[in-house]
């Protein structure tokens, strides 16, 4: 889209092992800033636990209030306070704040204050009592996601919780790793997301609304269009359910992970490139084209090998000619997928190519394992992993020697360049012999 307008193992991609999600440095307190002390006042004011709010705000915006720029759902502000057929929580928020539409959309403090009344108005319809008890609010926050359908609502609120789980660290606001058994109640029955797709076996199948595409085409297939959603996985594809849309896509791709859900048949026409759309098939990414944290290497890999697959059984050429840009399509006004996606990468990647070293799944056993600026002591410490922690690295060997938990050694981990958002960031492992860390 686009448009400008811890005994438990945590399993992290190295996108999702990026700053502004790497869990806390517990020695650390977090940082005092105007967005810190926005959540904090708005925690205590309406008796929403703060991790409760920042893990609603990192799965919508990682925190970004994009200056005021709607998503594709018509959603505001650090907490996509959102204004369209099936979501109304701006217009909830002034009811209950007495504050302004243009100052709930605008104003982060604003924006925040008027998602924790709109959140503990909800815990009071649910009777939630014991207001400290994270797992407790999972069906409250499941509701402020008003998706689609009930296995869209887990699909957001699942999404929530792992964020709680893992603790968050950005420029400006920080939450401790806190693991939840979460009370899904009613949603534990769910029928989950797990049918496969139709034409992608690596998908999972959940229809769009019918009244947001076109049964069969009128044109041979011929382009894959790439798009940033301008919004979280889970808003998506219940933005794609809603019947009000008017527009829909082929697959969505998850940054975390790289999950993808397909949408439409790919036989049918999505509504996503306009004038193209009876010859494309449209492929959406979670997230924002001015945040470069959400295009992960996860995201990367899983939708280009998406794309190889698509072209492979269509017989499209894998080249810039054939894979484009919804900025690049006849007759659009839309951005996407913007400057920060690497488009070097991800063809090298469709054409079956790996531009960087090999990658392993690496496993830190020691507490305060710690990730630093720099392969040697005397960098900065960014912060420590509770151990043990698996995560997704390069494995190097580095000339520097360093002595810790009783071992001396300069095997270093490093994690991967994401266009320079990562540059120069390693994990220090005390026993890289240990069962599970590959030798380099």
């Amino acid at each position: 889209m686009g448009k400008t307008a811890a005994l438990i193992p945590a399993v992290l991609t190295v996108g999702a092992l990026a700053l502004t999600a790497l869990p806390s440095d517990a020695a650390a307190p977090p940082p005092t800033t105007d967005l810190a002390s926005a959540f904090a006042a708005a925690s205590t004011q309406y008796d929403v636990p703060r991790e409760v709010l920042v893990g609603v705000g990192f799965a919508e915006t990682h925190l970004d209030g994009h200056n005021g720029t709607p998503s594709q759902a018509n959603g505001y502000g650090v907490m996509h306070l959102a204004q369209n057929n099936v979501n109304q929580t701006l217009a909830e928020a002034g009811k209950l704040t007495g504050l302004p539409v243009a100052k709930l959309s605008k104003d982060q403090p604003s924006n925040i204050l008027g998602a924790a009344a709109v959140l503990d108005a909800y815990a009071d319809q649910a009777g939630l009592k014991d207001r400290d008890d994270l797992g407790k609010w999972y069906g409250v926050i499941a509701k402020y996601s008003h998706s689609a359908d009930a296995p869209t609502a887990r699909l957001y609120t699942d999404e929530v919780y792992r964020i709680i789980a893992r603790g968050v660290r950005t420029a400006g606001v920080s939450t401790a790793p806190k693991p939840v058994t979460p009370d899904r109640g009613a949603y534990e029955k769910a029928a989950p997301l797990g049918t496969t797709a139709v034409d992608y076996p690596g998908a999972i199948w959940n229809a769009a609304s019918t009244s947001n595409y076109r049964v069969g085409r009128t044109e041979a297939i011929s382009t894959i269009v790439i798009h940033v959603t301008q919004g979280s996985y889970a808003g998506t594809i219940s933005w794609f359910k809603n019947p009000s849309a008017q527009v829909s896509a082929h697959y969505v791709v998850r940054s975390s992970d790289g999950q993808i859900t397909q949408m439409v048949a790919e036989k049918d026409t999505a509504w996503h490139a306009r004038s193209a759309n009876p010859y494309s098939i449209g492929i959406e990414h979670e997230g924002w084209v001015d945040q470069p944290s959400w295009f992960t290497d996860a995201m990367y890999r899983s939708s280009a090998a998406l794309t190889r697959n698509i072209a492979d059984r269509r017989g499209i050429p894998k080249d810039r000619n054939h894979i484009k840009g919804h900025s690049e399509m006849p007759g659009n006004d839309h951005t996407d997928p913007g400057p920060n996606w690497n488009w070097n990468y991800y063809m090298q990647l469709v054409n079956g190519g790996d531009p960087n070293p090999p990658e392993y799944n690496f496993t830190t056993w020691g507490s305060g394992v710690n990730v630093r600026s720099a392969p040697k002591l005397s960098a900065s410490v960014v912060t420590s992993l509770p151990g043990p922690t698996q995560v997704f690295v390069e494995c190097q060997v580095q000339g520097d020697t360093v002595t810790a938990g009783g071992y001396t050694n300069n095997w270093w981990s490093k994690l991967r360049d994401q266009g320079g958002y990562m540059t120069n960031i390693y994990i220090d492992d005390p026993n890289p012999k240990l069962p599970g860390v590959p030798e380099c």
